[in-house]
């Protein structure tokens, strides 16, 4: 037996364990910070089978991070899972069979007979849905120490992405001077006459940003009726690029507009962000060794890489570490996240199908990585000349 049937004949002995897991976390939805059964579900049963298991870690008290060190030396392959639910709808974006997978890959790959050195490590990272957890993780010193970080993601088609946007989002407040519009309007210094002026500057750099950069905003608060000069006026506003980098150079030009905005009228505005959302550098070399074991396995519905994505905040953990996303399908051509498609999806011979073949994809592909260290020198030498050519 070869070791990646080895690694296989692991997966295969799994497969009730990991489905039933799978469903239980369907059946039990947990949202953003409030995933602790899902979270200690997966903890317990990595800590189990040998792994060194911290709970709480980067901030989040329904995070974990699980370590299988054999040997000395050897590649640190990061394995990340995320099990928030939706609110209102439960698991609509099948975040339900990560865990498994990711759990079922990195069972496999401690009990193979491999005799090069390496470390497993899984982390559970929560609230992708909501605030980016992983972006507060990475804050408090998580994943730095990982050689490559994989995940995986149900999906229509199997494939894996070329890029994620950027974002930046801030909410914008303009304060002012209120007063009786019709008899001392010279008296006002209109908050909301700052928040439109703001919008007005923003529709005038459209035209000089490049294509990919997406702008949008809205008004959150108008500051009252119409016969009172607004003191007080608020909005939120948010930007894209598929660059990281020149999306920095954007943001910066906004802040400009809200200073030009403050001059015309009379208010003060103030900027507060939420947390950046990073874009994806992809690393074609890590892809192709995902994609080619897909192919050898014979994945479901393969398809090319995707061109056009969202934003993630597993996009900031790959614009520091090289990374990959495997997409496993396990619903029709076309079917959206976040539908009751996805939902009605989300139990049933097709996603525990997915499971298995994704759990045995990326065990795979980290073997390749661990017994062919010349792979993983043409990963790291490849996300180097991408990110220095982002500018």
């Amino acid at each position: 037996m070869s070791e990646q049937e080895r690694l296989f004949a692991v997966i295969d002995g799994m497969e009730n364990e990991l489905c039933a897991m799978s469903d239980h976390i369907f059946d039990h939805p947990e949202v953003a910070m409030h995933e602790f059964e899902s979270m200690e579900i997966l903890a317990e049963r990595l800590e189990s089978a040998g792994f060194d298991v911290e709970r709480g870690v980067g901030g989040l008290e329904t995070s974990f991070k699980a370590v299988y060190t054999r040997g000395n030396g050897g590649p640190n392959l990061g394995l990340l899972c995320e099990y928030d639910a939706l609110p209102g709808m439960g698991h609509g974006c099948a975040h339900h069979m990560q865990g498994p997978t990711i759990l079922g890959a990195a069972l496999a790959l401690k009990e193979s007979a491999s005799k090069n050195p390496f470390t497993v490590t899984v982390y559970g990272t929560p609230a992708e849905e909501s605030v980016g957890g992983k972006i507060i993780m990475l804050k408090n010193g998580c994943f730095s120490e990982l050689d490559v970080a994989l995940m995986v993601h149900g999906a229509p088609n199997t494939s894996v992405d070329l890029k994620s946007m950027a974002l930046s989002s801030f909410k914008v407040r303009f304060r002012g001077r209120s007063t009786h519009a019709a008899m001392s309007p010279d008296e006002g210094r209109s908050a909301l006459d700052g928040l439109l002026l703001m919008f007005n500057g923003i529709e005038f750099l459209r035209e000089h940003v490049r294509e990919d950069t997406r702008i949008h905003y809205t008004v959150t608060d108008a500051g009252g009726p119409d016969n009172v000069v607004p003191a007080y006026a608020e909005g939120t506003v948010t930007l894209r690029s598929y660059n990281r980098v020149y999306l920095d150079s954007v943001v910066d030009r906004f802040k400009d507009i809200v200073k030009g905005a403050e001059l015309m009228t009379g208010t003060e505005g103030t900027i507060d962000p939420d947390l950046p959302f990073d874009s994806k550098i992809p690393v074609l070399a890590l892809n192709e060794i995902l994609m080619d074991k897909a192919k050898e396995l014979g994945a479901p519905s393969i398809a090319p890489p995707r061109e056009r994505t969202g934003s993630t905040d597993f996009g900031n953990v790959m614009f520091r570490i090289p990374g990959s996303c495997l997409r496993i399908s396990f619903v029709s051509e076309g079917t959206v996240a976040h539908s009751t498609e996805y939902l009605d999806a989300g139990k049933g011979p097709e996603i525990h199908r997915a499971i298995v073949m994704a759990a045995k994809i990326i065990s795979a592909s980290c073997l390749e990585l661990i017994e062919k260290p010349s792979c993983l020198k043409g990963i790291a030498v490849e996300f180097r000349d991408k990110k220095l050519s982002l500018g």
